[in-house]
């Protein structure tokens, strides 16, 4: 057996043409999943990228491993305790350490660990490659020749593990000009319309309607520099740009994508390797007022691709809420490898799928983010809960709930309706957080550090500044609401607005 891995950086679930999307995003993709398995509802446990990574890694949700911010003591994992043996827990029971233990050889083509100073990343990889010489962002094309130059050395022989990361659909979108506009006149998602753009248009936060790239507001420099990617959506004219460029960028993978299944076909083996395309998240295009990035636990953002072509087992659609943990587990199983159940928070649902029957999936989902917001959610049945502990600027409230079924795009939300919902969703939360810190190595939530440190990464320090861009935007009013909201963060942190 052999194991192919495409992990393309912030592709939403809904932008397969295999989950409906309209526009031809993913041709090569939709080919493996014609042949393979669809899993329609999977959800990182933890966002964004560092937490999402780390979670898969090691196989532990960010609550238990510690990581769920991009920057603080919360970005690192924290220490197992005096119980640490010569090789850390964490490392053994890492997700290639399952290959690796097993004989198989592990490789990852990646600029991740480097960008984000997650060494762990590199646990149980015989090769850890960033052949790019990069820190995040290289075009598919940067990374190819170190991938087919490694199938082509490596791809033959039996029982191998290659993890190939593809960065195009996360911003800036740097699709080559060569590349063209393969979307151009094409109609846009029908849900965005202009009464969403205007609504948005003044509401508050980084990466809103009126700064797409977040703190940065120079809007002819940055264009000159990123072309496929506007700043700001002040008409329907760039919200096409903007929908444009994330298209364009998932295409450009896509067709990396069948380079490599094209190399694997090439060296004779395309019938017995196991190919995995996924994702560390989604991203946002309006949905909770945020625009070209992944600053919620929400379905936009957790809602992530998971598409296996696994020999042997019977093409069809998955049905049932599971973890990308999940997800890892189960390919673990059905490579005949142990499962490390004591130690994983994912479960393998390999018996299932070899059987063809049986119920898949969880009753219910927690999801976190803390890097921009400090927010985590509940995902179970049709809804999805969030409980907000800092809001990004984007002053939502501290509950949420929407009906995920009929409102995918998160545009109604229902606690002030559905006081129900809202009880659902608190109490199953304080039950999963109760439970995870008691079998934590400690029990302290990394959440909580977060608020300490002063609130996620990317908002610490920001706020000054960002207050008197509201101001001469036309958005005084938020300003002041934000100003009062982040007075007791800062002050726990011992800072002041």
């Amino acid at each position: 057996m052999r194991l192919l891995y495409i992990d393309i950086d912030t592709l939403r679930a809904d932008r397969l043409g295999c989950a409906g999307y309209h526009r031809d995003t993913t041709p090569h993709i939709d080919a493996l999943a014609a042949d393979g398995l669809v899993f329609r509802d999977v959800y990182a446990s933890d966002v964004p990228c560092l937490p999402s990574r780390t979670a898969l890694a090691t196989g532990t949700f960010g609550i238990r491993n510690g990581v769920v911010n991009h920057g603080g003591v919360a970005a690192d994992l924290r220490p197992q305790g005096p119980d640490r043996s010569f090789n850390s827990r964490f490392a053994t029971q890492a997700w290639a350490t399952q290959f690796y233990a097993a004989g198989w050889h592990t490789a990852s083509i990646s600029s991740f660990p480097f960008r984000h100073s997650a060494t762990w990343w590199n646990h149980g990889f015989m090769e850890s490659m960033n052949l790019m010489r990069g820190a995040g962002g290289e075009r598919a094309d940067e990374v190819l020749p170190g991938a087919l130059g490694w199938l082509e050395r490596h791809g033959r022989p039996d029982n191998w593990f290659l993890h190939v990361h593809l960065w195009d659909p996360h911003t800036p979108w740097n699709a080559p000009p060569a590349f063209g506009h393969p979307f151009a006149g094409e109609p846009l998602p029908a849900w965005y319309t202009e009464e969403v753009r205007a609504r948005d248009w003044n509401r508050p936060g980084p990466h809103s309607a009126q700064e797409l790239t977040g703190y940065a507001y120079d809007e002819h420099g940055w264009a000159r520099i990123h072309p496929r990617q506007t700043l700001s959506v002040p008409d329907m004219e760039r919200v096409r740009h903007m929908f444009d460029g994330y298209d364009t960028g998932i295409r450009y993978a896509d067709d990396a994508v069948g380079t490599l299944v094209a190399k694997l076909t090439e060296l004779g083996v395309l019938d017995d390797t196991a190919i995995l395309v996924s994702s560390d998240h989604g991203e946002a295009f309006g949905e909770l007022g945020v625009y070209a990035d992944h600053q919620a636990a929400d379905e936009a953002t957790c809602h992530i691709p998971a598409v296996l072509r696994w020999p042997g087992l019977a093409p069809r659609a998955v049905d049932g809420l599971l973890y990308h943990l999940d997800v890892a587990a189960t390919v673990v199983d059905l490579a005949g490898i142990e499962v490390p159940t004591d130690h994983w928070d994912g479960r393998s649902v390999a018996p299932q799928l070899r059987a063809g029957t049986g119920r898949i999936g969880r009753d219910h989902l927690v999801v976190s983010q803390g890097a921009w917001s400090a927010q985590r959610s509940v995902r179970w049945g049709d809804h999805l809960y969030c409980q907000t502990r800092h809001d990004a600027f984007h002053a939502w409230p501290d509950e949420m709930v929407f009906d995920i079924a009929a409102d995918a795009h998160e545009q109604h939300d229902l606690a002030p309706e559905r006081g129900d919902l809202v009880a659902q969703g608190r109490d199953r939360l304080a039950s999963w957080t109760s439970d995870q810190l008691a079998r934590s190595d400690s029990p302290v939530d990394p959440m909580d550090v977060v608020m300490a440190e002063g609130g996620p990464f990317h908002t610490r320090g920001e706020l000054p500044a960002y207050l008197e861009r509201l101001r001469a935007t036309g958005r005084a009013q938020w300003a002041e609401v934000l100003a009062g909201r982040e007075r007791p963060v800062m002050a726990a942190a011992g800072a002041t607005v």
